[in-house]
């Protein structure tokens, strides 16, 4: 089991940090066993910006990444708002909804080169609410993921919208194509047969992805007990706070655990 954040650029280390550790990434590795870096979705930082953090980072520490929002949103999406000023013509038109394109595909292959800099084991894909359960979607899955290159990377695919309605369709894609099923687990259980688990944690608040949560004692309790549950059945275990309290929820877990 590892326990991480998704980002770490508003942790705030211990006093004294900064005459052990040459920057907060440092610092946030001697925290954690594992973080999600998230800008990799926004904008794909350069290769070399990607190595520096490998090697700022502890040598047991573990990345994982997010993967570019040219996969999975439309460049109409407001994720992309100031991030498409340098797109191409032919990027601006086919970007999104992992269509078996080959602007996609390259920027599949743009995000695997920033994977291998990290030596990172699992890529996230989000996908928007507004790809929805489709056969149309369905077909672009089986397309684009059933053909790239992915080097030995675990992709994890984390749906939203109304998939959470049907599971077992989740279940029968990501088993098909072998993907990761991504939960917030105090919500939904994985579908997949994957023999790792990714979970990513956003709140309990009415709406999933309000973030503004920080959750209790007892809910950090009845998580740990999740987890021990998951590992039991799975080769590794991910939890990925995502809320605004993270970092406190995410120590306090590793305390529990």
């Amino acid at each position: 089991m590892k326990v991480g954040t998704c980002g770490y650029s508003f942790y705030n280390p211990p006093e004294g940090w900064k005459e052990e550790c040459e920057s907060k990434l440092q610092a946030y590795s001697h925290a954690f066993e594992v973080g999600e870096i998230n800008r990799t979705f926004y904008k794909l930082p350069m290769t070399k910006t990607t190595e520096r953090w490998r090697r700022e980072a502890a040598d047991d520490f573990e990345f994982t990444l997010k993967a570019w929002q040219a996969l999975t949103h439309p460049t109409s999406s407001p994720t992309w708002r100031g991030k498409k000023d340098k797109l191409t013509e032919k990027q601006n038109e086919n970007f999104g909804y992992l269509q078996p394109n080959e602007q996609i595909v390259d920027a599949w292959n743009e995000t695997k080169k920033r994977a291998k800099a990290l030596e990172a084991n699992v890529c996230l894909i989000q996908t928007p609410a507004s790809f929805n359960f489709s056969e149309k979607n369905k077909k672009n899955m089986h397309e684009l993921l059933g053909k790239i290159d992915r080097n030995d990377l675990e992709i994890a695919w984390e749906p939203r919208g109304n998939w959470k309605k049907n599971p077992n369709e989740i279940k029968k894609i990501c088993n098909d194509l072998d993907l990761i099923h991504v939960v917030d687990i105090m919500r939904n259980d994985p579908v997949s047969d994957h023999p790792i688990s990714y979970l990513r944690l956003h709140g309990l608040n009415e709406d999933e992805y309000d973030y503004d949560y920080d959750y209790s004692e007892e809910e950090l309790e009845e998580l740990a007990t999740k987890l021990k549950d998951l590992s039991k059945e799975h080769e590794r275990v991910y939890c990925m706070f995502n809320n605004y309290e993270m970092y406190d929820n995410a120590q306090k877990l590793v305390e529990i655990l």
